[in-house]
């Protein structure tokens, strides 16, 4: 290895850019994304080991590479670990995303011309589900399930008549706009009768099934659900598959290798093992704390003088809250004001946005979860939602209100509900220093 008394300005540009992303967004930043996490310290540990080199294309005990006896051994206990942690008979887990476990999925269930129910795009279906992204790229056609605004749910009883006019592959529930539970055993039953497959996407709340605060689909009927594990699963970035059938894991995981995925990014798997740990020991601790945040954090919210939507169901049971900002300007330009502020949230379609107000939408999409594993509680939201205030409601300067999001940020530093880098292996290689 060639040693530099010097980086070259190239390199030295890379390492500033990254030290700065590292301190602003995890040091700096109230991060309200409801689609990202934080890995504790022991599984950040974990995941940078020599296996992040390494490939095993097939599966334990019969990979077509040599050199993965620990590997094969590690892959092992994430099933095991994730079949226990989420009471389930079978776990695939070397779909690299989220949309490649519903691709893997889709793909076993239709063929291209097929036809697949999917909850409107509007109402929160990932883009994956629909005729835009993966399901689109498979040519199977999206017809959308009817969805009742009053409930923030899919109509079961428009939807039960639209199965059976249908008769569709597969139906597609769970959504990226997550507000409530849907109606799994409903859809299920009715999908059943016609011989149509139950996929739910839970990548949104998987942590949350975890830890006891949300049905687990495929307890209520689902055939098979698919999930990312970096949401309210605070593991790697990563899918996951799971089912009680033993003929849909056979067909999962022969499609899995070699049409959608060739090495699945080994490094991951150590580190999602030590979260199904922490998730056995914390997760219902955890879970239960996200779901009080997210209450609180509507109502104060509100409190403020916001647009909270869902208000008549109470808002919301998952970490995630909707916000109908067309008052402040629109999702666009809130979600950047709360940027220069250091609050990071996404800008959302509402149900009532077109498809293509996908650039500047009505509303904005928050999630407790990531700001909960650090540490942050009910009164913590509500100091937060009065920042939010200041900023799109009382048009505050956002880099006078950003001094004030450091200093909370401050107080919540450390991150909760996982294990730490025990002493012993502090000096060991396994542990690699963040980049600071």
């Amino acid at each position: 290895m060639v040693v530099y008394t010097s980086l070259p300005p190239e390199l030295k540009r890379v390492i500033d850019v990254t030290r700065s992303h590292n301190r602003w967004r995890r040091f700096e930043c109230i991060n309200l994304i409801a689609s990202e996490n934080v890995m504790s310290p022991l599984a950040e540990a974990a995941y940078f080991t020599d296996m992040m080199h390494r490939y095993a294309e097939g599966k334990p005990g019969k990979r077509y590479y040599q050199g993965n006896i620990y590997t094969d051994e590690v892959e092992l206990l994430v099933m095991e670990l994730m079949s226990r942690l989420l009471k389930v008979a079978y776990v695939e887990p070397r779909a690299i995303s989220g949309t490649v476990a519903n691709a893997v999925v889709f793909r076993v269930l239709a063929n291209p011309g097929d036809r697949a129910l999917i909850a409107p795009v509007q109402a929160g279906a990932h883009v994956s589900h629909t005729k835009f992204g993966t399901l689109g790229a498979l040519g199977i056609e999206h017809i959308e399930l009817p969805f009742d605004l009053d409930h923030w749910n899919v109509d079961v009883d428009r939807a039960v008549k639209l199965i059976e006019e249908v008769k569709p592959k597969f139906v597609t529930l769970g959504a990226s706009v997550y507000l409530f539970p849907h109606p799994t055993k409903e859809i299920a039953e009715a999908a059943h009768a016609v011989g149509a497959k139950v996929v739910h996407d839970v990548a949104h709340v998987l942590g949350l099934i975890a830890g006891g605060k949300w049905p687990n689909p495929v307890h209520e009927g689902a055939d098979v659900a698919t999930s990312s594990t970096h949401k309210t699963f605070p593991g790697p970035q990563g899918g996951v598959i799971f089912t009680n059938s033993e003929e849909m894991y056979k067909h999962v995981s022969k499609y899995v290798f070699p049409w959608f995925v060739s090495n699945h990014h080994l490094h991951r798997l150590p580190a999602m093992a030590v979260t199904a740990v922490e998730m056995m020991h914390f997760g219902e601790q955890y879970a239960d704390q996200v779901v009080r945040n997210s209450k609180a954090f509507a109502e104060a919210l509100a409190a403020e003088g916001f647009k909270v939507l869902a208000e008549h169901l109470g808002y919301t049971k998952s970490h995630t809250i909707v916000v109908d900002v067309r008052p402040q300007g629109g999702g666009a330009k809130v979600a950047k004001l709360l940027e220069d502020a250091n609050i990071i949230v996404n800008k959302n379609l509402l149900p009532w946005d077109p498809p293509d107000a996908v650039r500047d939408p009505s509303g904005i999409r928050l999630g407790t979860q990531e700001m909960t594993r650090f540490g942050m509680k009910e009164e913590d939201f509500k100091v937060v939602a009065r920042l939010i205030r200041e900023v799109a409601i009382d048009g505050k300067d956002p880099q006078e209100v950003k001094k004030k999001v450091i200093e909370l940020r401050k107080n919540f530093l450390d991150v909760k509900y996982g294990f730490n880098v025990p002493k012993d292996l502090e000096d060991s290689p396994i542990k690699i220093p963040m980049l600071l």
